[in-house]
Order: structure tokens, then C-alpha cells, then sequence
């Protein structure tokens, strides 16, 4: 089997110990999710398996000497060459740059070439996201399931439930919902605390329909058996006990969204669509934007083209004079 170019190793002398710190300055000082970590390690992985091998240095010796703005160049073009999306363009370059600030704060550079490195700026795509009327559906027939025939609760569909209502209530991203512990749930104010990305705060209120869930997914978790360091506190937990993990989420998401016979989402989708619906509830821009945590105004606005575009096709539907 070959082997994907993001999965080599660097073998160059040096490379794995300097990528091995500039995790930890990652992890210690950018407060990256672990996604984002993940992502710019294997984008780096690649990188450095592209610069040219040194023989003239000892084993353990750190060696950037070849990395400069034309190496830079070179490698993003090779990696547009193999058709990928606009958007992973810019993440490889801005963990490049990354890269290159660190490299020149850390002295292993004289220089910082990532100044220089321009990429193409990700496409301005307006999400796909359920309408109302879809969003209720997927939430009913997760209610719908928690009850099974025989009159029982179902443990697992409660909390399936509970987590769909939570994810479309707040908006918040899946990495965001499994990290909630049972102390960030503030059920009399109906308030979630969120640690975002960058490790900012945030609190998000929720509606009664995700309260409710809230209290019946409250009394079955007593009784759910835990296991893992972190999971006592965790707010969902997996089949196991562990803290529910993001795969499972994303499974559960779209299993739901096939099952009520609407348009396939992932977990994202239905932060897409609260943002979206809160828009054309009469919301105002910088409350959503507070609720979604964007660190930039302009991220939030991508929802508007959706609601003008909505707007427009009532009108035409609609109006008389259309």
C-alpha cells in the first residue's frame, strides 16, 4: 500500500524533535484545538518531506536551512497541482506560516519566509443547512425514540436526543458539545458554558425543548456507567463509559438526518442551520456571532447571503408584482 504523502515521516535529521516542539508551542502557547493541532502536524509532515536531505550534519541536529520562500512556494503548488480545495490550501499555508514564525522566534531561522507566502483565499461557500420544518422533524423522531414500545425509556435514544436538541439549540461545534462537563449546564438559566476555539469562554443560552432533554438525559446519566479519568465529569458518555467521543457524534447525526428523510448534515450543518434560523428570527448579527463564537464578524455574515437568498425566493414565490 502506498503511502500518503501527509502520513511520511520526515527524514531528515532533526525534523521529528523540531516538530515535536513546535506541538508543544502549539499546545502551550496558540491554544489550538487538538484538531487544529492534528491537522497542521500532518500539513507540516508534509512540508518537510519535500525539502532536500542533508548528509553534512550530525543525526540529531536541527536543519532549516532549505526552507525558504521558494520551497514555500513549490510545495503549495504541488499541493494544488493535486487538485485539493481551495480552503485546505489556505490551512497548509497558514500552518506553514505558523511554522516559520515559531522556527524564527526559536532561532532555528534568521528569517521568517512564511511573511512572504500568500495562498488562495478559501471560497466564500454558503453552508447547506435544513429548513425549519426539517430541523423539527430530526428533533421529533429523536424524542420519538427515547420511548420504546413497551413503554420503556430507552437510555441510548435519550441521550441521542439530548444531544441532537443541544447541538441545534446552541450552535455549538461538535468538539465544543463532547468536551461540556455536568458543571457547565446551568439548567435554571438555561445556559451552557463553552470553551471555544483559542480556549475563550463563552456562554450560550438554550431553548426549553433542549432543557427538557437536558433533564431527562440528567436522570438517565445517573445511572450510566462511567469509566475513564475524565469521564465523571463529562456531560455525554459512549456506549463504555468513556467521554462520547466526535466520530460518534457525526455517526449519530447523519443516521438521524437519513431516518427523518431530509438533507444529509454533519454535526456542522446544524450549527449552520441555528445561525441561520436565529438570523431569520430577527436576531441581530453580533448576538449570533457571540453565540457561535467567531472570532470575526465577517465569519457570521456568510448566514445573511443565505437568509437574502431565502428572502428573494419568497418573494418571487409570493408576491404579485414578483
Amino acid at each position: 500500500m502506498a503511502v500518503h504523502e501527509r502520513d511520511r515521516i520526515p527524514q531528515r535529521p532533526g525534523d521529528a524533535r523540531l516538530l515535536d516542539a513546535f506541538e508543544a508551542a502549539l499546545v502551550a502557547q496558540r491554544g489550538h484545538s487538538e484538531h487544529t493541532v492534528r491537522a497542521y502536524l500532518a500539513d507540516l509532515r508534509s512540508l518537510l518531506t519535500v525539502l532536500p536531505p542533508r548528509t553534512d550534519v550530525e543525526p540529531e541536529t536541527t536543519d532549516l536551512s532549505d526552507l525558504d520562500l521558494s520551497a514555500l512556494r513549490g510545495w503549495l503548488a504541488g499541493q494544488s497541482s493535486r487538485g485539493l480545495a481551495r480552503a485546505t490550501l489556505a490551512r497548509r499555508a497558514a500552518a506553514a506560516r505558523a511554522f516559520t514564525a515559531w522556527a524564527r522566534r526559536a532561532g532555528h531561522l534568521d528569517v521568517d519566509p512564511g511573511l512572504r507566502l500568500q495562498a488562495p483565499r478559501p471560497d466564500s461557500t454558503i453552508p447547506e443547512v435544513l429548513e425549519i420544518g426539517e430541523a423539527a422533524a430530526v428533533l421529533d423522531l429523536a424524542r420519538s425514540r427515547t420511548c420504546t414500545e413497551d413503554g420503556q425509556t430507552d437510555p441510548v435514544a435519550v441521550r441521542d436526543w439530548c444531544v441532537l436538541e443541544l447541538l441545534y439549540a446552541t450552535g455549538v461545534r461538535v468538539a465544543e458539545l463532547v468536551g461540556l462537563d455536568i458543571g457547565d449546564v446551568n439548567h435554571h438559566d438555561r445556559l451552557v458554558r463553552v470553551l471555544g476555539k483559542g480556549g475563550k469562554e463563552r456562554m450560550v443560552p438554550f431553548g426549553v425543548p433542549a432543557g427538557r432533554a437536558l433533564d431527562a438525559w440528567s436522570q438517565v446519566r445517573q445511572e450510566w456507567p462511567v469509566q475513564g479519568p475524565d469521564a465523571g465529569a463529562a456531560l455525554f458518555l459512549g456506549l463504555r463509559g468513556a467521554r462520547l467521543g466526535s466520530r460518534q457524534v457525526r455517526d449519530l447525526v447523519h443516521r438521524t438526518t437519513a431516518a427523518a428523510g431530509v438533507r444529509d448534515l454533519a454535526p456542522h450543518g446544524l450549527r449552520h442551520s441555528a445561525a441561520t434560523h436565529l438570523l431569520a428570527g430577527g436576531s441581530d448579527l453580533r448576538s449570533v456571532q457571540e453565540v457561535l463564537g467567531h472570532a470575526s464578524l465577517s465569519t457570521t455574515q456568510r448566514y445573511t447571503h443565505i437568509s437574502a437568498e431565502r428572502l428573494r425566493s419568497a418573494f418571487s414565490q409570493a408576491h404579485p408584482r414578483a
